[in-house]
């Protein structure tokens, strides 16, 4: 138990240091910063999803995503 404990930690760090932030491990939720429109928003995906389609403001979260189009 404790090697696949630091095995999650591991690959949790390589999400961070990739300027992603994991959300919610047990959805597989990743946000990723961006600029749209002039202000700094979230990109969005969660696991299963086959591209990043969503975006929601900062403060607004999973609940606030809006497409991409």
């Amino acid at each position: 138990l404790a090697k696949a404990a630091a095995e999650l930690n591991h690959l949790i760090e390589r999400v961070q240091e990739m300027d992603c932030e994991l959300k919610d491990i047990d959805q597989g939720l990743v946000d990723f910063r961006t600029e749209r429109e002039s202000r700094e928003v979230y990109l969005c995906w969660k696991l299963g999803e086959p591209e990043i389609r969503w975006w929601h403001e900062l403060d607004a979260g999973f609940a606030g995503r809006r497409p991409l189009e």
